[in-house]
């Protein structure tokens, strides 16, 4: 059984805390946990935006607070999301994610991420195999 502690990561262990400007990831489970999946609690700052099409990995995302919007890049179709909306990326979807208040976001990852990606320049992490750690 694995058990943390969100209060105890953002206190004791920063290495799980990856951010940049505009976003913080708190990385809950990760791929050495041998879950099959990744499990993240994700900060997106009010007024930010972001485009990211994880080519790599499948994505579902559950809305604890905030709100904004989500655009699929191949349809233009944009759905509003709040409280209570989940979305899955079952396509590798390319996509605009605006936060209109501070979005917090409970976040899965197949395959799991090992905890050091950060978005690359066409808005994906790296394949797994081809992580540095």
């Amino acid at each position: 059984m694995i058990v943390r502690d969100y209060n105890d990561i953002l206190e004791k262990d920063r290495d799980r805390v990856v951010s940049d400007a505009e976003w913080t990831s708190v990385r809950m489970l990760l791929a050495d946990d041998g879950m099959g999946f990744s499990f993240h609690i994700t900060f997106l700052e009010a007024g930010s935006e972001h485009t990211f099409e994880y080519k790599n990995h499948f994505e579902s995302v559950y809305c604890m607070q905030g709100s904004g919007s989500i655009t699929d890049l191949a349809t233009g179709e944009t759905h509003h999301i709040r409280p209570g909306v989940m979305y899955a990326l079952d396509k590798h979807d390319r996509h605009v994610l605006k936060a209109d208040e501070q979005l917090v976001m409970a976040c899965c990852f197949n395959p799991p991420v090992t905890g050091t990606e950060v978005h690359r320049e066409d808005g994906s992490y790296a394949a797994p195999e081809t992580v540095e750690a």
